[in-house]
């Protein structure tokens, strides 16, 4: 199943390849128009969103076991759009969990993430940029396949910062990418849990606290493929230049539906590499039908 929302993506990538190269002929064919003003100022987006599902059952003979699973969503860009700058500021926050039959309830998506980007413009397609961005969760994560369960996270442990300066490419309205220098820091509260994720094990102590000095790549896109449907991905490296393999992956893919004015069918894929975490590549996915509202 992971496997074949891979190759789902994989397509859609080409097919915004495609797209773009369109768009881009479309632009050189209307060159010709008059321009229209560019509007500057604000531009504010908030959407909020919760999925649920629930099953229940009584004297059901075919088996089964009652089960609850929600989730809250809310995202956010603000960006001040002028002619000589961009500063874009944008949020990720979501939160949800599951229960079924016996078992306790049990947390199954949990991410905080803030980014704030200025950008100086010094020419149309090319302009230097300087970012910071944050992550963390709200509350404490556990690994159930242990007894009893066993801590393994909580909120600012661990928590994950990068601050960035280089160049940032974005060729038309879909795509944009950045380049540059970055230090990344790792915070953690705690000493006790199994993975220690900003420990030297080069050293008898046990950090909290890491500094890393590498370079990072993020790449935005935002493909609305028709009036209902919207494709958005992000991919981030960070690389201290120590190894290839050594490069830590954040790559989050959302397909979005929307069937009502407030009701839509998202696909969510994640994957998520950090060597220093895990020797294998983490993958979330999510396939979720809920209730949207833009408050802004």
């Amino acid at each position: 199943m992971k496997s074949k929302i891979f190759i789902i993506l994989i397509l859609l990538l080409s097919l915004l390849m495609n797209q773009s190269f369109s768009q881009e002929k479309q632009a050189e064919k209307q060159s010709e128009k008059p321009a229209e003003k560019p509007k500057y100022g604000w531009q504010k987006e908030m959407v909020g969103g919760i999925n649920l599902t629930q099953t229940s059952f009584d004297n059901w003979v075919q088996g089964g076991e009652n089960s609850l699973a929600w989730q809250l969503n809310l995202n956010f860009k603000f960006i001040n759009d002028q002619e000589k700058s961009n500063w874009a500021n944008s949020g990720k926050f979501a939160y949800g969990s599951t229960q079924s039959g016996d078992q306790g309830v049990r947390k199954s998506v949990d991410e905080i993430k803030l980014e704030s980007v200025f950008t100086y413009k010094v020419g149309i397609f090319v302009n230097p940029y300087v970012g910071v961005t944050g992550e963390t969760q709200f509350a404490p994560g556990y690994d159930y396949r242990t007894t009893p369960k066993t801590k393994i996270s909580d909120f600012i442990d661990p928590a994950y910062f990068r601050e960035s300066l280089g160049v940032g490419y974005q060729p038309n309205k879909i795509v944009k990418t950045r380049l540059g220098a970055a230090l990344k820091q790792t915070v953690t509260r705690s000493t006790d849990y199994p993975v220690n994720y900003a420990d030297n094990p080069k050293t008898p102590e046990i950090e909290r606290f890491k500094n890393e000095i590498g370079a990072e790549s993020v790449t935005d896109v935002a493909w609305k493929i028709s009036g209902n449907t919207l494709f958005t991905s992000k991919l981030e490296l960070f690389s201290a230049l120590k190894a290839l393999n050594a490069t830590d992956v954040n790559w989050d893919n959302v397909l979005t539906t929307k069937i009502s004015k407030y009701f839509n069918v998202s696909l969510n894929f994640r994957l998520f590499y950090n060597k220093d975490i895990s020797k294998k590549r983490q993958i979330q996915q999510a396939i979720a039908f809920g209730f949207m509202y833009s408050f802004i």
